[in-house]
């Protein structure tokens, strides 16, 4: 249990790299406008994405399997229940991200540095409920 711990917060940390770097390239990708820039940063956007993805997947799997394993019973306590809707909203914000990036990738970009900027402090507002909830477990 303890190895199933640990794997869901390494892919856990994975997952959250990618969502606080992923923004800073929008901005810079933003600030580049020539083809060859372009193309560099969509290149290092679809691998970052693939990255996340994959921390994602663990993340979540390991979330779940530690869940079915956790004993908890059918009453499920109140702060698993927002853990969860954390994570679909981070989901949610990944798949923002996604379409985000595939619109540089068609060269449809229609938002200023300033609101990657923005959305670049999201995730850490979901990390902050995220480990609050699950080191105090309130209610």
């Amino acid at each position: 249990m303890l190895w199933i711990k640990a794997f869901h917060i390494i892919f856990m940390v994975t997952w959250f790299a990618g969502l606080f770097y992923l923004p800073r390239l929008f901005v810079y990708h933003c600030e580049a406008h020539d083809v060859l820039s372009n193309a560099r940063f969509c290149a290092m956007e679809r691998r970052l994405l693939r990255l996340m993805t994959f921390g994602a997947t663990f993340t979540v799997a390991l979330g779940l399997l530690l869940w079915s394993q956790g004993g908890w019973g059918p009453p499920t306590p109140l702060w698993l229940h927002l853990k969860f809707a954390l994570t679909l909203g981070l989901l949610v914000y990944h798949g923002w991200l996604w379409l985000l990036y595939r619109s540089f990738a068609r060269y449809h970009n229609r938002h200023s540095p300033r609101f990657y900027r923005v959305i670049n402090e999201l995730p850490a507002l979901f990390l902050m409920g995220l480990v609050l909830l699950v080191v105090l477990k309130p209610f």
